[in-house]
């Protein structure tokens, strides 16, 4: 399984790409993977600081996909800014992330780190007592995430 992450300038820049370029080279690229889902996601707010789209200082990316609640939408928001980001940016292995949203109640948060020991610290430490401050059970509809280790070859 790959994870592949781009960042668009603005919407006009991806729909422009979706009108002009994106079938010549789906074509090119037909019988190399077997299934693909693609999810767009508007940025809402960063993890720590200032989020950029560079991978080349950290090893290891943590997704999670979201399926909020609609009536828990607003609470979740909140709750990720105010519970889960303080945790992550405090955590020292946390390099930076963001947090998306799509419609339908659907979020995603993306967390960068140093390396699989360090997010592993955060996690043993500090999840199930923030998700019951979160109270993320109300929330969330369904989760799915994956820890992805960064191929450096594959950055561009």
């Amino acid at each position: 399984m790959a994870h592949i992450f781009a960042f668009w300038e603005s919407r006009a820049f991806y729909d422009s790409f979706m009108a002009r370029s994106h079938d010549r080279l789906a074509a090119a690229q037909s019988g190399t993977f077997k299934d693909i889902e693609v999810k767009l996601f508007d940025y809402r707010f960063d993890v720590k600081t200032g989020f950029e789209p560079r991978f080349t200082d950290a090893d290891l990316v943590r997704v999670a996909h979201c399926r909020v609640h609609e009536e828990r939408a607003e609470h979740f928001t909140l709750m990720q800014e105010k519970v889960w980001n303080p945790a992550m940016a405090g955590s020292p292995g946390m390099v930076r992330g963001f947090f998306g949203e799509a419609p339908g109640s659907e979020f995603l948060v993306l967390s960068m780190w140093l390396s699989t020991a360090e997010h592993g610290k955060y996690r043993t430490e500090r999840v199930e007592r923030l998700a019951l401050r979160a109270q993320i059970e109300a929330d969330v509809a369904s989760l799915t995430g994956d820890i992805v280790q960064l191929e450096p070859s594959w950055i561009v």
